[in-house]
């Protein structure tokens, strides 16, 4: 007897565009939950494969929001009166 998954158990893959422009704090939730998914141990394998690559996508994108605060932090310098200034920064990743 083949299973046929209910509803709420089906992947649907986010589009890699709408994934590169999520905050960091949305591409984290997105990667909890499919974490979260996949602990649960049942996902049918095909589903496991794209919900890996998923959360691969996902991971980058929360790499990247991290590598860019703190290269906005780096920046972050004291003026000769104390105050801190910000000094923007170019990101090499293309937007």
């Amino acid at each position: 007897m083949i299973e046929i998954p209910s509803p709420r158990r089906i992947f649907h893959p986010v589009d890699s565009d709408k994934t590169a422009k999520l905050s960091f704090e949305a591409a984290l939730a997105q990667l909890e939950t499919i974490v979260d998914s996949m602990e649960q141990g049942e996902v049918p394998l095909a589903d496991l494969l794209a919900k890996y690559e998923e959360g691969s996508k996902l991971l980058k994108v929360c790499e990247t929001r991290l590598k860019d605060a703190e290269l906005k932090i780096e920046k972050l310098k004291k003026q000769k009166d104390g105050t801190a200034a910000f000094e923007p920064f170019e990101s090499s990743r293309a937007e």
